[in-house]
Parts: C-alpha cells; sequence; structure tokens
C-alpha cells in the first residue's frame, strides 16, 4: 500500500489528485462489502447501506473539518438500528428516526459539545486503536480462510449466530477452503510487495493501489478456478461480495425512498432518533480523536464542527433511504495507510461507490471476500504492529495500564464499551499521579510543613488524611496553601476536622494562604 512519511511534505502542494484518488480508490474497496454487511445486519435493504456509505464519502467530507477521516454505516449501531425498524413499525419510519437523530447532532454541534471527546486520555485512544486493529485481523482471519457466516463490518466479539470470535476462528481453520486459502495469501504477498515491484517498475505503476491489484487478481484466479480447477472456485454469493443488480437506470433510482413524515408523532421513532444520535455522535467523535492521530501532518479537527457534520449526513442519508451514518475508524485507517492528505480522497470513495454500484454491480459481485479480507488484514497490522505496545511500555505503567485495559475490552466486548471501561482505568490513574503529586510534607524536629503543589480537589483527601495522622503529638503545623488556586469543599472539610482534633493532640496548626472556615493566615 502506498504510505505518506512525514517530513517537508506539504498537504496542500502538488497533484493532490495523486495521493487522494488512489487512496479513495482503497477506501471504495474496503467500504463496499462493509456497507452490504452492516446493512444486512441491521435487516434493512442492502441498497441502504450503499446509500449510506455514498452521503458519508460525499457529504460529510465536505463539511467536515477533518481530512482524513471517512464516514459511513457503522457496526456499532446494527443492534440498535434492528430493533429500531422492528419498534418504529417500518423502514420508512425509521428513516425519519435517522432524520430527527441528524438534526438532534446537528444542534449538538451549534451547542459545542463535541468538547466532550478532549476528555478521553490519550492512552485510551490509543489502546482504542491498537484494539481496532487487532479486532480486524481477528474477524478477517475466517474470511481469508472462506468462512463467510459473520457479516463483514462486524466488531463485537459476541456474534448475531450465536458464535464469538474466537470460535469463529476455530471453525475457519478446520473448514478452511483452499481457493479461499490461495487468493488470500497471494493477495497478502501483493500488499507485502507491491511498493517494492512498483517501485522498480516505474514511476506509473505507483499510482495504482495495491488493493486495486489484489481485487483484480481476487476475481482472476477465482475465474481461473472455475475454468481449471473448478474445487477451489468460490461460487457461493456467501463468499463473493452482493451488490443489489438493478435492471435499469430507473430501477436503480427506484432504490432510493423517502422517509415516512406521517410517523412524526410516533414516541417510538422519537426514541429511536434520540438514541441514533448519541451513540452515533460518540462513536463518530472517538473516531475523529483517532482521526487526528493517524494523520500523517497531525491536523487538529474540530469536534463541534464534526457532529454539525455528521448531522447533515444523517439528515440527507434518512431521506434518501440510507442508515445512519458515523465517522468510522477502519476507513479512516484504510485511507491513512493508502497515502490520502485531503478531504478529497473521502469525498472520490463516495464518488465511486455511487458510480460502482449504479453501471458495473455485475463485475464487482465477482469479487472474492478473501481478498478483501487480506486487504483488511494489513490495515489492521498497521494498527496493531509489536512497535505500538513497545512504544506504550516505554511510557510506563500509568500509560501502559490503560492501554492494555481498552485493548482487552475492545476486543472481548464491543467499541464503545470498551471505551468505556478504558476511559475509567485511564481516569483512575490519572487520579492516582494527581493524587500523589499534589501534597507534600516536610519537617525538621518537631515543626512540620504541609504544602499543597496544585489545586486541591476531592481526589486528595485520601493522601491528605494520610499526612495528618503521620502529625505526631505535640508538633508544630504549617498548612500551606499559597500554590493552590483552588481548594474545594471536601478538603476545608478534612482540615476543619483536623482543626478540631490539633489542641487534644497538643498540635499547634498554622494556615498560610488557607482560608478556613473564615480564618485565614495566623494560628489557630
Amino acid at each position: 500500500m502506498t504510505g505518506t512519511k512525514l517530513g517537508s511534505l506539504d498537504p496542500n502542494s502538488g497533484n493532490l489528485f495523486k495521493y487522494d484518488g488512489p487512496a479513495g480508490t482503497v477506501v471504495f474497496l474496503v467500504a463496499l462489502p462493509l456497507c452490504l454487511g452492516i446493512a444486512l445486519a441491521s435487516g434493512a435493504p442492502l441498497f441502504s447501506g450503499i446509500v449510506a456509505g455514498v452521503v458519508g464519502g460525499i457529504v460529510v467530507s465536505i463539511f467536515s473539518g477533518s481530512q482524513v477521516s471517512v464516514s459511513g454505516p457503522a457496526a456499532g449501531l446494527t443492534v440498535i438500528v434492528a430493533s429500531a425498524i422492528v419498534s418504529t413499525g417500518s423502514f420508512k419510519a425509521f428513516l425519519l428516526s435517522v432524520v430527527l437523530a441528524g438534526v438532534l447532532q446537528f444542534l449538538m454541534g451549534v451547542a459545542r459539545l463535541g468538547a466532550i471527546a478532549d476528555y478521553v486520555p490519550d492512552s485510551v485512544i490509543k489502546g482504542m486503536l491498537a484494539a481496532i486493529g487487532l479486532v480486524i485481523i481477528l474477524k478477517q482471519i475466517p474470511h481469508a480462510l472462506g468462512r463467510d457466516k459473520d457479516f463483514e463490518g462486524d466488531m463485537a466479539f459476541l456474534e448475531q449466530s450465536g458464535a464469538n470470535t474466537v470460535t469463529d476462528i476455530v471453525e475457519s481453520v478446520l473448514s478452511a477452503h483452499p481457493g479461499a486459502m490461495i487468493i488470500s495469501a497471494l493477495s497478502l504477498l501483493v500488499l507485502i510487495y507491491w511498493d517494492d515491484v512498483a517501485a522498480k517498475a516505474g514511476a506509473w505503476m505507483k499510482l495504482v493501489p495495491a488493493p486495486l491489484i489484489v481485487v483484480l487478481l481476487g476475481i482472476g484466479l477465482n475465474q481461473g478456478f472455475g475454468a481449471f480447477a473448478p474445487q477451489f472456485q468460490l461460487r457461493s454469493d456467501e463468499y463473493m461480495v452482493s451488490l443489489p443488480v438493478a435492471q435499469s437506470v430507473q430501477g436503480f433510482f427506484g432504490q432510493f425512498m423517502l422517509p415516512d413524515f406521517s410517523a412524526i408523532t410516533n414516541q417510538a421513532v422519537l426514541s429511536a432518533a434520540a438514541t441514533i444520535a448519541i451513540v452515533a455522535s460518540l462513536e463518530s467523535l472517538l473516531s475523529l480523536e483517532a482521526a487526528d492521530r493517524l494523520d500523517p501532518f497531525r491536523r487538529i479537527s474540530s469536534a463541534s464542527r464534526e457532529l454539525r457534520a455528521q448531522g447533515i449526513g444523517n439528515i440527507v442519508s434518512g431521506l434518501l433511504g440510507g442508515l445512519p451514518v458515523t465517522s468510522v475508524v477502519v476507513r479512516t485507517s484504510a485511507n491513512v495507510t493508502a497515502g490520502a492528505r485531503t478531504w478529497v480522497s473521502a469525498f472520490v470513495h463516495g464518488v465511486l461507490l455511487f458510480a460502482a454500484t449504479m453501471l458495473i454491480p455485475s463485475i464487482l459481485n465477482l469479487t472474492p471476500l478473501a481478498c478483501l479480507a487480506a486487504i483488511l488484514i494489513v490495515i489492521g497490522y498497521k494498527l496493531t504492529k509489536p512497535a505500538v505496545y513497545k512504544a506504550m511500555h516505554a511510557l510506563g505503567w500509568n500509560q501502559l495500564v490503560p492501554f492494555l485495559v481498552t485493548v482487552l475490552a475492545i476486543v472481548f466486548t464491543d467499541l464503545l464499551k470498551g471505551v468505556i471501561v478504558g476511559m475509567f482505568v485511564g481516569v483512575f490513574f490519572v487520579m492516582r499521579t494527581n493524587h500523589h503529586a499534589a501534597i507534600t510534607l516536610v519537617h525538621q524536629d518537631h515543626y512540620y510543613l504541609l504544602r499543597f503543589n496544585k489545586d486541591a480537589s476531592f481526589v486528595n483527601k485520601n493522601e491528605l488524611k494520610r499526612k495528618l495522622r503521620d502529625i505526631p503529638n505535640g508538633s508544630h503545623l504549617i498548612i500551606d496553601g499559597t500554590k493552590s488556586l483552588y481548594t474545594d469543599h471536601d478538603i476545608i472539610e478534612i482540615v476543619e476536622g483536623f482543626q478540631q482534633l490539633a489542641p487534644y493532640k497538643d498540635i499547634t496548626l498554622e494556615l498560610k494562604h488557607f482560608e478556613l472556615g473564615g480564618t485565614a493566615n495566623g494560628h489557630v
């Protein structure tokens, strides 16, 4: 795959299409089966997944402030979408929920609620990226071996079939399809060595993305198996991309549908809209944080602008008959890995989705999922390669533990649950670090100085109590709050309690720049 190196590169210089065109093509190839798989898992028409992918590519990319983030239907919403279609009574009523969710997201962006993403610890974001890479690899191994029971794009450990990620891998190894194994193995070789081959072949070859070669190779091999080794051929739709094929241009456009606006008074529609807005916003904000870290030019995106862009995208998607859209890490990582520099790559991917679905669905349906699995495995490896874990280990336990907990939680649950678990652990370590650095206690003979080195809050309660317990009888204690610009009520109550106790222990208490129950400096 074509990579982008840091250094003197200017993302706005030169021929942008040289980078963004090939990158958009790669994202298109990755997004195509994901859009269809997520629609299938959601119990929605397959075409609705394509609509969401097109809108995420064309519409959201224009309004989003991120240069590399790519939006489309998200696997994390499949359960919500499936239940909402049932609870609202019809798919058209559900589409109204999507539109209303978009309106809510837009208003959230106007209210600048996107700032919530800034409170996610860096170790958790890095853990999320590494975990997604690991999940991609684990989920694509069965597809690479010819077991395509689980839908493309599923990121959850527990699968809808009742199996899980581990049992699915075991089953795929025991029932591996020889044709799929050959296609995926050769595809991996092409992806690994294509850059070297292209460099020797000439400058023009560098413009051809390796994933495109892999797709052409997969189609060619499978057709060749049909002619010369039928036992190796992947025949069933189960093993292939499965786009809806319209018989005419009129039939193609007839697949778009409008929401049922008469369902506006349906309580289930309003409830589904609120749920979609909240979950889709959280996924988008997390993905945006990940996108900024993946961006080779380290550009910083506006989270609130992203919410407005996602809101517009969901309004348009719902009006056209599409699933809800979010920013998606899998597509974004594929985009960055392929060398994208600006939002044009996401736009190109949306245009290609639309054009290919309308013009060449029959050709695309010849693509084996095994070769697409190889593409995703390489993308996953680049997110979770060993160097990532070594770098986190070098930062110390305060960073490593939240990172590893996030990785494991996402692998064995799903994205949102895993991030929530990681955040709890990350916040604990932040509090633990703050807890040890906020207060110092020094002494000479029977004179003791307890100093607050920063603002004092409830997280310092345990440390303060422990240090006050260590003050021996008959001492003179100075509590210095000079460096504490803010002292919350919990800390004041503890010092007030110690003030009442001090005479019984023959301790003289002196407060310096520390207000206590109306008493400031001086002896107490």
